[in-house]
């Protein structure tokens, strides 16, 4: 029986042990600092795009900052709203970002039944950088500034046509917003994407379009010719351009490309990111990216993003409410 009762005794304490080996290893794994593994960023467009590359124009860097691997996953599809889920639904543990344009996330969910809610379930950490969208004509048509190209579509009331990526898109919606504020008329013509859109303008099948950077060559080549800027403020690389404010034509909004995290992450994780990405962004070889096309940068504390994103998101759902428009 005393043997029994060491036995018992015995087994206690080795369960015991077990136990409190666990639970170190448990505190030791909450105790270790972040980042202690890769991070993972998820671009909610295809490789290649403005979203891609401007990505890509931090995450080298944020990985030597971090001392650890950060790694690009692309997961494009239903104009981002398939990357948008993955980040919304990953653990709020820092190891799972999104890198996104602004249409997503202020146009998307008055477009989109969507099964997580944009402001809600993601926390913004900050701007990777600002488009400036510029307003363009193909250079036959005889109208070199934003206040021409409204009379001439009041005399010539349907004549001409727009072009946009897609009904629903930012760019269609910024050419909705023009024919309103002017009582103009215009028959919108909506591409696929910014390729096609381009060979059209290039080949002169339609007149004007709102683009976010795709047509800067071009512009400069003057195979198109830019009458306006639809930004707060003039663009450092056309800064001879009126911004359409300017022409008295209020259309308005900086398209702010940026990173988010799931809802609930550490304070700390987005205070550590959004500084380390901003001082990224301001290097000459990140400027050097963004120029190719149109874009210039943008830092702000996450709490101004935050409230900068609520706001454009309330003042486009308004509009497509107003105006009716549908997506693709």
């Amino acid at each position: 029986m005393v043997l029994d009762s060491l036995e018992e005794i015995m087994l206690s304490i080795v369960r015991l042990l077990v136990v409190l080996c666990f639970s170190v290893f448990a505190l030791c794994a909450q105790a270790q600092p972040w980042p202690a593994k890769t991070i993972r960023v998820v671009v909610n467009f295809p490789a290649g795009g403005t979203t891609d590359m401007m990505a890509r124009a931090w995450t080298q860097k944020l990985s030597e900052a971090l001392g650890q691997p950060v790694v690009i996953e692309n997961r494009g599809g239903a104009g981002g709203n398939v990357g948008m889920e993955v980040v919304a639904r990953a653990a709020p543990d820092g190891y799972t970002l999104l890198a996104s344009s602004g249409s997503p996330i202020v146009v998307g969910p008055h477009l989109y039944k969507l099964s997580f809610d944009v402001g809600r379930d993601l926390a913004p950490i900050g701007p990777m950088g600002r488009i400036i969208t510029i307003l363009v004509v193909r250079p036959t048509l005889p109208v070199k500034t934003t206040q021409e190209l409204v009379n001439y579509m009041r005399a010539n009331p349907g004549k001409l046509n727009y072009g946009s990526v897609g009904s629903g898109s930012t760019l269609h919606i910024h050419a909705e917003r023009l024919l309103r504020a002017t009582k103009t008329q215009a028959t919108h013509i909506p591409y696929k994407g910014a390729a096609e859109l381009l060979t059209s303008l290039l080949g002169y099948q339609i007149d004007f379009a709102f683009d976010s950077g795709l047509t800067v060559p071009h512009v400069k080549s003057e195979k198109l010719r830019i009458i306006g800027v639809v930004a707060a403020q003039r663009s450092a690389q056309f800064p001879d351009t009126p911004t359409l404010a300017e022409a008295g034509i209020d259309v308005e909004g900086d398209a702010l490309f940026g990173v988010y995290a799931p809802a609930g992450v550490s304070r700390d994780i987005v205070l550590r990111l959004n500084r380390e990405i901003g001082r990224i962004m301001q290097t000459p070889e990140a400027r050097a990216v963004l120029a190719t096309f149109a874009a210039e940068v943008a830092t702000m504390p996450p709490d101004e993003f935050a409230a900068i994103q609520q706001r454009d998101r309330e003042k486009f759902g308004a509009f497509i409410r107003e105006a009716n428009i549908r997506a693709d």
